[in-house]
């Protein structure tokens, strides 16, 4: 009987079937079904709910004022360096700054190193806009 306890408790503890307790089954769904490349803010919006990791490649002062919740702030210009911080190359990346030019800078930097799930959404700004109104 103990023992029959001790495999419950175990089995208790252990992650789901999918070997990841952290919603990587829907977040692995949802990127399966977007193709690279730029998104718009719904697609973006839907990434980051399902668990993709978002980056911020503007400065710090910029991030600071402002950034997608759950943000990773590394510079366009460190992304070459600091790429293993995202994880291995098969980690999907949502990324933007204030323009889109420096996350497209970023994006080629990131493919050259084998990334190769990454969306751009380019422009913070589109996230800010889509907010819901506050009462």
């Amino acid at each position: 009987m103990r023992a029959l306890l001790l495999a419950v408790a175990f089995a208790l503890l252990l992650p789901p079937a999918s070997g990841r307790a952290d919603g990587a089954p829907e977040r692995d769904r949802l990127v399966a079904q977007t193709p690279p490349g730029l998104v718009d803010v719904a697609t973006a919006r839907r990434l980051v709910a399902a668990g993709v990791t978002v980056v911020d490649v503007r400065t710090p002062a910029e991030f600071q004022a402002g950034h997608v919740p759950g943000a990773v702030n590394i510079p366009f210009d460190e992304v070459k360096r600091r790429a293993g911080e995202l994880g291995p190359p098969s980690t999907p990346l949502v990324l933007y700054c204030r323009s889109g030019r420096r996350s497209g800078i970023a994006a080629a930097t990131l493919k050259r190193q084998g990334f190769d799930r990454l969306y751009d959404l380019q422009v913070y700004d589109r996230w800010v806009a889509s907010e819901p109104a506050r009462k």
